[in-house]
């Protein structure tokens, strides 16, 4: 499988750990890791402070995380909706994307409430919660989104401009905390999901 790893729980630079094995050192908040490619099974996934380079004693989160053959995976350590530290599986959808095309996958990794995604001022995604996430393929090009609360108008993320490229699926990741002004996004990108044209444009010579 390819897994790749998301760092969302702000200010906490972190050590990740899988099977016991130091994976990834003083790994920073807002980043993306990977992908890594592993074996089909289960893993036991402890992440500690950066500080603790041996991981032992009690660790920032533990969790395990079972992962199949020829999939792709984005393990995100993020903050539940009451600000808790937890990490969430998502399997990625790398299907192929029609000519032309691009996906956009949003996730909810923050600790705030219900909120309504916008793209170039409109909503796109609306009363969406954590850890959930919504989907859509799209036209490829450049979109200006932001986040707001679910309902309303009030911004508390953005707007941030998003360059989706053909044939690639963009991944945003609202993370941070609302209560401590730490919220953001994170993306990551996955490409190589072109599709064949289905025509090509010839014109017409009156013949």
């Amino acid at each position: 499988a390819k897994v790749s790893v998301v760092h969302g729980i702000p200010n906490t630079p972190v050590n990740v750990f899988v099977n016991g094995k130091s994976t990834l050192q003083n790994f920073k908040p807002g980043t993306v890791a990977g992908p890594l490619d592993l074996a089909a099974g289960s893993y036991t996934v402890t992440i500690f402070p950066a500080s603790n380079t041996k991981g032992t004693g009690t660790p920032v989160i533990k969790a395990t995380a079972t992962v199949a053959a020829g999939k792709n995976y984005s393990l995100v350590a993020h903050l539940t909706a009451a600000g808790k530290p937890t990490l969430t599986a998502y399997a990625n959808d790398v299907s192929m994307v029609g000519a032309g095309r691009a996906r956009l996958v949003v996730r909810h990794d923050a600790a705030a409430p219900a909120v309504d995604v916008r793209a170039n001022g409109k909503v796109a995604f609306a009363k969406l919660t954590n850890p959930n996430e919504a989907k859509a393929d799209l036209a490829a090009g450049s979109i200006k989104a932001d986040v707001v609360l679910a309902g309303t108008s009030t911004v508390v993320i953005g707007p941030a401009t998003l360059n989706l490229g053909e044939g690639t699926s963009t991944i945003v990741y609202a993370i941070g905390s609302a209560s401590g002004k730490t919220l953001g996004l994170v993306t990551q990108t996955i490409s190589g999901l072109h599709s064949a044209p289905g025509g090509v444009p010839a014109g017409s010579g009156g013949l």
